[in-house]
């Protein structure tokens, strides 16, 4: 049976490595082991140890602490269901946008930025 902190950490995994833009198989190689092994650390379904998770905050440039952020007693009791609501992280497409977002030059995407807060007013 998952942990709910398994799988909180593996979803935290994932989105970091899905930030930097990194396919599992290149976090695998940097790592040091088997793109199934980090398929099952992002699902939760097998405990990333210490050195593991260590080398894992290395190569995706993180503390380790960021694996945790986050975690309280009401992440563990969502960890096994849907994402939390406001995880915005979870969804692929957002996560895509956000990469997207900032790898606009800074001026064009303040303008952008504040085109988006007047149409979601206007929504």
């Amino acid at each position: 049976m998952k942990h709910p902190v398994d799988i909180h950490v593996g979803k935290k995994v994932r989105h970091r490595r899905w930030m930097v833009g990194m396919t599992q198989q290149q976090l695998a190689d940097q790592v040091g082991i088997k793109f199934q092994q980090i398929q099952k650390y992002e699902t939760g379904m097998n405990r990333i140890s210490a050195s593991r998770l260590w080398d894992i905050a290395e190569t995706l440039a993180v503390p380790v602490s960021y694996f945790f952020d986050g975690l309280d007693q009401k992440a563990v009791a969502h960890a096994a269901g849907d994402p939390m609501p406001g995880d915005l992280l979870a969804d692929k497409e957002a996560l895509e946008l956000v990469r997207s977002y900032y790898a606009i030059p800074e001026n064009q995407r303040r303008r952008l930025f504040e085109l988006a807060r007047v149409l979601s007013d206007a929504a």
